[in-house]
């Protein structure tokens, strides 16, 4: 069995911070143009992120759980697939819907939805299914993981700093307005330089288990895109709503992923690489289906 224990992931308490605040930041850029209407879309029109939830929490951290005990993945990379599964849609998806000439509401509103529902939904899955796997259990056992304290950082980098983005955007729209792109921009950038310096430090491991994860990666995030595709096309969504939760779902919210990391399972070096790979790997996959899609026909909703 492959041996990850020499990457070194464990990181002072000054980064763990910087990266709770690139976190944090994150969802907060995402979160200035959030209105209540966004909510109430879910309720009046609930089909596009129904499909998105379901496929988003329910279908993919369990197709994971099972295709990596039938798959034997080596229990490290297994444990970092089934975190990533169970974490929510990712911020960037709302530019890459706008990108692909989707329908935004439905991105922006399954965004804000399920950054909420991560709250109780990550937890819940990360700790079912990563007792479900016999190759993981041992794992998670060893930790003893406190599913509270889970919670509690969920809801310090996700669920807090939307509701102060509300809330100063609601106050300030102008500057909502304004600052919204800049920011998005900004935090993914300094969030991608320090995953690359996390990377570099441990240059030849990453070189010497690059193909391994690589494959791993791309085929977790195909199968995430195909779910959400699926679920949105057994609904019979438009293909402008059909687009936006496919993307939904085959964006991931990695930072928390390797937030949750760090802070969990400081000497796990499997489960950093596959988080850090599936940072840079869906930001490439989603673009590349954006553009794809932009060349096509397709309604586009602001």
């Amino acid at each position: 069995m492959t041996d990850y224990s020499n990457i070194d992931v464990a990181f002072s308490p000054a980064s763990l911070m910087l990266l709770n605040a690139i976190l944090a930041g994150m969802i907060f850029g995402v979160s200035l143009k959030l209105t209540r209407a966004d909510f109430v879309r879910v309720i009046r029109q609930p089909r596009a992120p129904l499909a998105g939830l379901l496929a988003q929490f329910v279908l993919l951290p369990a197709g994971t759980c099972l295709a990596t005990a039938l798959l034997q993945v080596p229990p490290e990379l297994a444990l970092g697939m089934i975190l990533v599964a169970s974490c929510p849609g990712g911020s960037f998806s709302n530019v890459m819907t706008w990108l692909s000439k989707a329908s935004v509401p439905v991105s922006v509103s399954m965004t804000a939805v399920s950054s909420l529902a991560a709250i109780v939904m990550t937890p819940l899955n990360f700790s079912i299914y990563g007792h479900l796997n016999p190759l993981t259990r041992p794992l998670l056992r060893d930790i003893s993981l406190d599913p509270l304290n889970l919670i509690a950082l969920v809801a310090l980098v996700l669920v807090l700093p939307l509701i102060l983005g509300m809330a100063v955007g609601g106050r300030y729209p102008t500057l909502a307005e304004r600052a919204d792109r800049p920011m998005r921009i900004f935090t993914l950038f300094v969030f991608l330089l320090f995953v690359v310096v996390a990377f570099a430090n441990n240059w030849d491991n990453v070189v010497r288990f690059a193909a391994q994860i690589l494959i791993l990666v791309a085929a977790h995030n195909i199968f995430a895109l195909t779910l959400g595709y699926s679920a949105a096309r057994l609904l019979r969504l438009p293909t402008d709503e059909r687009r936006a939760v496919t993307l939904e779902v085959g964006i991931q919210n990695t930072a928390l992923g390797l937030s949750i990391i760090f802070t969990f399972f400081p000497e796990s070096g499997g489960m950093m690489l596959i988080a850090g790979f599936w940072s840079f790997w869906h930001l490439l996959a989603g673009m590349t289906l954006a553009l794809i899609w932009s060349r096509r026909e397709g309604p586009q909703h602001v």
